[in-house]
Order: structure tokens, then C-alpha cells, then sequence
């Protein structure tokens, strides 16, 4: 879905400019949209916020979605190690609309209270098990969408989130091997309706976590290999340029292995899978007064190495 912020990066005449790519260290994995493509496709961005480069039209047989790249595993990744050694066309990023890194997943898995700080805030005890619900993939959009404010809520929250994008099938995985089955890392921001979260729907999380926009992913799947320790990454919101919520991934209670394995016990996880690992301290309904999100603020949720989105709110 293409809101407004997506569709500014387009322009309405694309003349495809080469020069070579300049490699970095990080693989870090786009899908987008341009003008003269037909559809979505796969890229490569080169660098946080650099250009992109075709990876479909470097390798043919690809497939142009994230899900179907992460099913063929290591095949399709070792295409990719190629193409960051080649010196290949850049797309301008100006000229290229991202979309959510991965959409259409299996299924969207959220952890609720999973910052030390966060609890602190509520002056709850740090949960002794995870505590999981669930977003609908419908709920997801691209790094620059819109977030859509529901007639049906009155209480929209931000909530910037580490989300975890699953690359290999698994049951039962024991958190030693964990990172096997994970492909990387993105930034989430997972918009929480409160009043239906908290008061309505029976206080069951659902309704209130998954209206559709109320999760905004990208901008791009940093691979494992790119972040060198995804449990020491500072991470930040803004709203209208105003600090709400900083703190540092290592605040998490339960890690990235710890999760996968809690969570695989009761579900098989799929390549493209997304887990959001809760959020920190920050968030507006714990502020005195609450502040909730209104027509024509922008959200930025940033996460160290893996970069920033910013979504406006209409």
C-alpha cells in the first residue's frame, strides 16, 4: 500500500542513471517499485539510504518478493554476495519507491513488555515468560506510508520496535540455534490503538494492535552478518521531531534466541516470518497527561545501523 510519503519519492519520468556500486559491509535487502518496473521487485540499497541496484534485473530468476527470496535460502543469498562484488547500476533512491521489506508474511508475532525500562515506566514486575500477541499482515506498509488514524479509536500510540525477519522453517528450536533461522533485522513501529487495546475487545491486544497501516517495516532487512550485535543498537522515536523514546536494544528481556525458541514451541516459523521485540520506554499513554498521535504528525523510528522510517499520519 502506497501512501502519500511513498508516492514523493517517485517522479514521473525515471531515466536510469549508472555509475558503479561501491560495496559496503552491510547486505542490505529492499523490495521496491520505479516507474519504468512493472510490479515489485528485489534490490540491494547501497548503504543506509544510498541508492538501490536491480537485483532482478541482475539475476533473472530471482523471485521479487522477500518471502519467496528467503524460502530459497542460501541459494538465492549466495546471488546476492555476487552482485555486491560486481560493479552494477544504482537506481537514485529519489527515484524508486521502498516498500515494507517483507510483505505478506505467514504471520506477524509481538512481544509486549519486553524492555527492562519499559516496565519500569509502568511499574510492572519484568514479565517471567514472554508475553505474545499477534498483528494481522495486513496491518503492514512501507517505511514512507501513511498511518491511517481510525474513526473507531481516539487513543493512537507509537510504539519503535526491532523486528526480527525469520529466514529458515523451524519447530521447537533451541535458542543455541536460533540465529540459524533468522535472516536479519529491520526497524517496526507497531501503532497501537490503546482504547481498544487496554478498554475494549475484552482487553484482549488484538483489535487495537492490527488496524490497517498500524505496521510500518523497513527500510531495509539488514542480513545477521551486517549487525554485529542486534542486543546493543540504540533505538528511537520521534514525533514531530520531538525525542519520545530512546533507549538501547540491550534493555530487551528476552533476546532475539530466547524469543524464537519461547515462540517456536507453540508455532512452526516460516522464512519471512516477522517477530517485533517490544518497544522501550516513551510510549504517549504512560505520559502525564497521555499525548496520542493526531492528524498531520510524523513519526521517525530509528534503530542504529538499520536505519530510519518516517510515516505521516492522515
Amino acid at each position: 500500500m502506497l501512501g502519500s510519503g511513498g508516492r514523493r519519492l517517485l517522479t514521473t519520468v525515471l531515466q536510469v542513471q549508472r555509475w558503479p556500486f561501491q560495496p559496503s559491509r552491510d547486505m542490505r535487502l529492499v523490495q521496491f517499485q520505479a516507474p519504468h518496473l512493472t510490479g515489485p521487485h528485489l534490490g540491494l540499497e547501497s548503504g543506509n539510504g544510498g541508492g538501490v541496484i536491480n537485483l532482478n534485473a541482475f539475476e533473472p530468476t530471482l523471485p521479487r518478493t522477500m518471502v519467496e527470496f528467503l524460502e530459497q535460502g542460501e541459494a538465492t543469498l549466495s546471488v546476492v554476495k555476487r552482485a555486491l562484488a560486481t560493479h552494477l547500476p544504482v537506481l537514485p533512491r529519489a527515484e524508486v519507491t521502498l516498500l515494507a521489506p517483507v510483505t505478506r508474511p505467514d504471520k506477524v508475532v509481538c512481544v509486549g513488555m519486553n524492555y527492562a525500562d519499559h516496565c519500569r515506566e509502568q511499574n510492572v514486575p519484568v514479565p517471567k515468560e514472554p508475553i505474545i500477541f499477534s498483528k494481522f499482515a495486513s496491518a503492514i506498509v512501507g517505511p514512507y506510508d501513511d498511518i491511517i488514524l481510525p474513526p473507531e479509536s481516539q487513543e493512537v500510540d507509537w510504539e519503535v520496535e526491532l523486528a526480527v525477519v525469520i529466514g529458515k522453517r523451524g519447530k521447537r528450536i533451541k535458542a543455541a540455534d536460533a540465529m540459524a533461522h533468522v535472516a536479519g533485522f529491520t526497524v517496526a513501529h507497531d501503532v497501537s490503538a490503546r482504547d481498544w487495546q487496554v478498554k475494549r475487545n475484552g482487553k484482549q491486544w488484538l483489535l487495537g494492535k492490527t488496524f490497517d497501516t498500524f505496521c510500518p517495516l523497513g527500510p531495509a532487512l539488514v542480513t545477521k552478518d551486517s549487525v554485529a550485535d542486534p542486543h546493543n543498537l540504540k533505538i528511537c522515536c520521534r514525533v514531530n521531531g520531538e525525542v519520545m523514546q530512546s533507549s538501547n536494544t540491550n534493555q530487551m528481556v528476552f533476546k532475539t534466541e530466547e524469543l524464537i525458541a519461547w515462540v517456536s514451541r507453540f508455532i512452526t516459523l516460516y522464512p519471512g516470518d516477522i517477530i517485533l521485540t517490544g518497544t522501550p520506554p516513551g510510549v504517549g499513554m504512560f505520559r502525564k497527561p497521555p499525548v496520542f498521535l493526531k492528524k498531520g504528525d510524523e513519526v521517525q523510528c530509528e534503530i542504529e545501523d538499520l536505519g530510519v522510517i518516517v510515516n505521516k499520519v492522515v
